[in-house]
């Protein structure tokens, strides 16, 4: 693991990292703090999934997230959204595909296979890497995200339960297997049987009957993406008649911006702390 930076902030260590990723095959970036709380004792730690067309610099600089962190305890974990890298396929014009769109999803159509590995690389790989070098409880792990990172963060909660202890979402793609702008990159980096989007898919793994005792989700109803392709009003009906609960709120006059996530980034926080003993 390499240093790129490291700075003090309200007394613990906010540091970006790289390393050379098995999974991705290439040098893949991520961000860590660490509060001052981690310098005596193991502390839980918080996965943050970014959005489209995001690496981890953007919640990094704009989700204001570490005095809260540092006054909680919680080490936040923040990795980039797709594999980087001259040689690394891409769609140069298409935002919603290729690099900064990885889905967090293992390929298996080519070109894509070979390296957009990310749900491998966010479940596996990076987690033993942090395991190492950082001090984390790694029985006290939650999971959150923002857009596409909030699809991340569901579907990685849903398909391991006794890894994470909470989940929560900014603005979730909940089925992203019906909607406008995740589609089509599905179907590039999955092939057309839509079995095996399902795996991937919120909606799709509750009705496959994956459980998760608990999400929190926040979306804001001047958010332009939210008719064609959030819908989290479709995870609410998901999961009824099932014991999966859901605090769904709706904020008038919040877009999907890192205004609308600093917002509310402190109750986050807090509500995995509180999951999190």
């Amino acid at each position: 693991m390499n240093i790129i930076s490291q700075a003090t902030a309200f007394g613990g260590m906010q540091g970006v990292y790289s390393h050379e990723s098995e999974a991705c095959k290439c040098e893949m970036t991520f961000a860590v703090f660490a509060p001052p709380k981690a310098i005596n004792e193991p502390c839980p730690v918080l996965w943050y999934l970014s959005g489209l067309t995001c690496t981890h610099a953007n919640v990094m600089e704009k989700g204001e997230y570490r005095r809260m962190a540092a006054e909680l305890g919680l080490i936040i974990v923040c990795p980039d959204t797709s594999p980087r890298g001259n040689d690394i396929p891409d769609e140069l014009t298409n935002w919603q595909m290729g690099k900064g769109a990885g889905f967090y999803l293992d390929a298996t159509e080519e070109p894509w296979a070979e390296n957009y590995r990310m749900y491998t690389y966010i479940t596996e790989e990076l987690p033993a890497l942090v395991a190492k070098q950082f001090r984390i409880d790694k029985s006290r792990q939650g999971i959150f995200g923002h857009s596409m990172g909030g699809h991340g963060a569901l579907t990685i909660a849903l398909r391991n339960p006794d890894r994470f202890r909470s989940c929560s979402a900014f603005a979730p793609i909940v089925e992203p297997s019906t909607a406008d702008w995740s589609a089509p990159a599905f179907e590039k980096y999955l092939g057309s049987d839509r079995a095996a989007w399902r795996k991937y898919d919120a909606c799709a793994l509750v009705s496959d009957g994956a459980r998760f005792p608990e999400f929190l989700i926040d979306q804001g109803k001047a958010d332009g993406f939210l008719d064609n392709g959030l819908r989290p009003w479709l995870f609410d009906e998901a999961i009824k008649d099932t014991d999966i609960k859901l605090t769904l709120r709706m904020h008038e006059r919040y877009d999907h911006s890192y205004y609308f996530i600093s917002t509310f980034m402190d109750n986050h926080l807090t509500w995995h702390a509180e999951r999190l003993g």
